[in-house]
């Protein structure tokens, strides 16, 4: 019995494992499986109705002839909104000035957030209060901004106008509205910018700037060599974001100007806005929304795929 029990162990031992332990799969893989998606589902959810669903709507809603208060069924019209919006002279202006907006706003605005990171990076006295009043701006809702930059560019009591010494009306002129508001622009972002540089330049390793000083590096070589590539897969992304978030103001310039004057400030989101809720054109608007998406996508397509080809070429 003996020799015959240590035999069947020997037997036992030298088994091959169940296939699906061999291969990796099995119920306790696809339990896990069931698990992770029960575990994303609370985040999934909201994305879904608040992001998907909305978008896939207003697509939708841009193929027919929807409008406000109108009795009769709304009516599949396929490309017409597309159509007259290629013909719509003020849209492609409003679409000009947001480019222009986009642009002016989103380069001053990296430039400077760099300097200042590369500054609240250095040991400077009372360093921790100087982050703390850089990020001000990014704590105010920017209809809080809005009202508090028009009291600033005021014509009459504007502590602007009172510096100067002038009565000008920043906002109200058809030469210095969009400069008045780009300057906004940038102050109003220019922290969200700042504070994602300098989360990266925590990150380089200080032994690399001090063996580059060692070998005679000066601060600008030190930048370009050290700094600047572990920083830029973080630069290319916020800048990216940047202009994205720019293109799609709102809030800020309908709060400064409302599009005027003679619109010279009406951003394509604006002009969307007023189709939409002033003269009740809903899918019309949705159309231009469409359109925005794909024309800034685009756009950014282009600029990362031009950015990383640099950075392989460096």
């Amino acid at each position: 019995m003996i020799p015959v029990t240590a035999a069947s162990a020997r037997s036992d031992q030298g088994s091959a494992p169940p296939a699906s332990t061999a291969s990796g799969k099995g119920p306790g893989r696809a339990a896990n499986g069931h698990r992770a998606w029960f575990l994303v589902l609370p985040a999934l959810i909201p994305i879904l109705l608040l992001s998907a669903g909305p978008l896939l709507y207003g697509i939708v809603l841009a193929f027919t002839d929807s409008q406000a208060g109108r009795t009769d069924p709304t009516q599949w019209i396929g490309l017409l909104n597309f159509q007259d919006l290629l013909r719509d002279t003020l849209f492609w202006e409003s679409f000009r000035i947001g480019l222009v907006w986009a642009v002016a706003v989103s380069v001053p605005q990296f430039l400077l957030a760099l300097g200042l990171a590369l500054l609240l990076h250095q040991n400077l006295r009372f360093r921790w209060l100087s982050r703390a009043l850089a990020i001000v701006p990014w704590a105010m809702p920017e209809v809080v901004v809005g009202i508090m930059w028009r009291l600033v560019y005021h014509p009459d009591a504007g502590l602007l106008n009172e510096t100067l010494g002038t009565h000008r009306d920043w906002l109200g002129s058809l030469s210095t509205a969009l400069p008045a508001v780009v300057v906004v622009g940038i102050w109003a972002r220019l922290p969200q910018v700042t504070v994602t540089l300098l989360a990266g330049l925590s990150n380089v390793p200080r032994e690399l700037h001090e063996a580059a000083a060692m070998d005679g590096a000066g601060a600008w070589r030190r930048f370009r060599t050290v700094t600047w590539p572990a920083i830029r897969p973080i630069a290319l992304a916020i800048s990216a974001l940047s202009f994205i978030w720019n293109v799609n103001s709102f809030a800020l310039v309908y709060v400064l100007t409302g599009g005027g004057p003679g619109g010279r400030t009406r951003l394509p989101m604006l002009f969307a806005y007023e189709e939409a809720f002033r003269y009740g054109q809903f899918g019309y608007a949705a159309a231009m929304g469409c359109v925005l998406v794909a024309v800034v996508s685009i756009l950014l397509a282009v600029h990362l795929v031009a950015r990383l080809k640099g950075d392989d070429d460096a």
